[in-house]
Order: C-alpha cells, then sequence, then structure tokens
C-alpha cells in the first residue's frame, strides 16, 4: 500500500479495513491530520471494524480544503504538524464549522493542550495513546453529536435559549455557537440552575470520562462557554464556581 505524498487527501485503507467497509456502510467519516504514516495507516485499520471510514491528510494544507466538502464527521487533529501547525488547523476550522476536534498533543507539552482546548478543540489525547481510549472518546462524542433524544426539547434560562433536539444556543434573536462539548456542559449546568453541579458529573456529561485530578480541561471549556455568553452580551445566566466541587448556571433576580 502507497500513501500519496502531493497536495491532497488520501483515504488510506488495509486488508482488514478494506473487507470491513465493504461488508457494511461506514458509521462515520474521520479525517485524520497527521504526519505520521504509520500511525495513520494503524489507525484506519483499528477503527474500520467499527465502522468509521478513515481518511488521512498529512498536512494542515492538505486537511482544509478536504473539509470544505462536509463529508466528515470528527476530526483527529496532530498539533505538530509540517508548515501549517495544527493550531492554525483547529483556528481555520473554528472559523466555519462545529466539526468536533480531538487533538494529539507531545507528552508533556502542556501548552499545546490548552491552547487547543482554548481554541475550541472538543478533546485530546497524549502522545503515545491507547487506540482503545481513542475509540472510546470518538464514541463519546459522536454520541454526544448527534441527534438528541432528551424529552426536554427546549431549556430557556434567564436570558438564554437551548434548542437540545437541534443543539442550538439563542440570547434573544442571537445565535451563539458552541462545539458540541461546550453545548454539552450549558446544557447539563442549565438542566438544573441554581445547584452546583459537580465536576466529575459535567466531565462525564461534556467529555465523556471521569474527570481526574490536575486535569484543566473541564475549566478551559467552561472558560470559553463564558466567554462565548459574554461575547453575546449574555448578563443572566452566569456560570459560577464552587472550588474544589463544581459549577453552576446562575440567574439573576
Amino acid at each position: 500500500m502507497s500513501l500519496r505524498r502531493n497536495r491532497e487527501c488520501s483515504t488510506m485503507t488495509v486488508n482488514q479495513a478494506q473487507t470491513t467497509m465493504n461488508e457494511q456502510q461506514p458509521e462515520s467519516n474521520i479525517l485524520i491530520v497527521d504526519d505520521d504514516r504509520e500511525l495513520g495507516e494503524m489507525l484506519v485499520e483499528f477503527l474500520a471494524p467499527d465502522r468509521f471510514e478513515a481518511s488521512v491528510c498529512l498536512s494542515g494544507e492538505d486537511a482544509l480544503p478536504a473539509l470544505r466538502d462536509g463529508k466528515f464527521d470528527l476530526v483527529i487533529l496532530d498539533i505538530m504538524l509540517p508548515g501549517m501547525s495544527g493550531i492554525d488547523v483547529l483556528k481555520h476550522v473554528r472559523k466555519a464549522s462545529d466539526i468536533p476536534i480531538i487533538m494529539l498533543t507531545a507528552r508533556g507539552e502542556d501548552i499545546d493542550r490548552i491552547l487547543g482546548l482554548e481554541f475550541g478543540a472538543d478533546d485530546y489525547l497524549t502522545k503515545p495513546f491507547n487506540p482503545r481510549e481513542l475509540l472510546a472518546r470518538i464514541k463519546a462524542i459522536l454520541r454526544r453529536a448527534g441527534p438528541a433524544s432528551a424529552p426536554r426539547g427546549h431549556i430557556s434560562v434567564g436570558e438564554i435559549e437551548l434548542d437540545v433536539r437541534a443543539r442550538r444556543v439563542t440570547a434573544g434573536n442571537a445565535s451563539i455557537r458552541l462545539t458540541g462539548t461546550e453545548f454539552e456542559l450549558l446544557r447539563c449546568l442549565a438542566e438544573t440552575p441554581g445547584s452546583v453541579v459537580e465536576k466529575d458529573e459535567l466531565s462525564r456529561q461534556a467529555l465523556g470520562r471521569r474527570h481526574l485530578p490536575y486535569d484543566r480541561s473541564l475549566d478551559t471549556h467552561v472558560s470559553n462557554v463564558r466567554g462565548k455568553l459574554a461575547k453575546a452580551g449574555v448578563v443572566s445566566p452566569s456560570i459560577q464556581s464552587q472550588r474544589g466541587v463544581g459549577y453552576c448556571l446562575l440567574v439573576d433576580e
């Protein structure tokens, strides 16, 4: 199997992956943006049995055109890319799309992880990682991004309204664009306004995993939601923190 190195993305398959995908339609299409050819090939093969069809781009410059046609459901994006960095790709994508994005970061590079989350990544994994952990993150994010089945179709809290099924937030006539993770976080808080939701519960709802000590991912997502509500001119509700416990959505009387 060869992987084309010209300026285009290629759908990489190996025999097992190709056989699996021929037997049934893919559940979701995933774009892997990483210059590590061997890693890309391994992930294509690993994801195929779970009905994920993966395409691989070796650079950010190739990934952006591939994302414009809207065929992908999720992006796995390495921060350390040749040429255009993963952070730059992330910023370009977030200008026009809320597609779920999982960042891959190098061990110990906390600043890259923090920047990725601040610029709108839904989650991250540190290299080297267990492919089973990546698969679990993919499934959790796509499950949250799918059509909602919650009985409450709309939630109104203060100046904002959440359309749970459409996964849309509005303040008056203005739409507030949130990533899938940010929406789930806000929805979880809006279900019980005025009550503190513990970090572990928020992490399970918004990130699909339990909260771990020293993991600042949840706090970064909360900061992002606060910033977007403030930018939209929303005064109430506000997200308040209870140190060491969790967060609550507070509505001004």
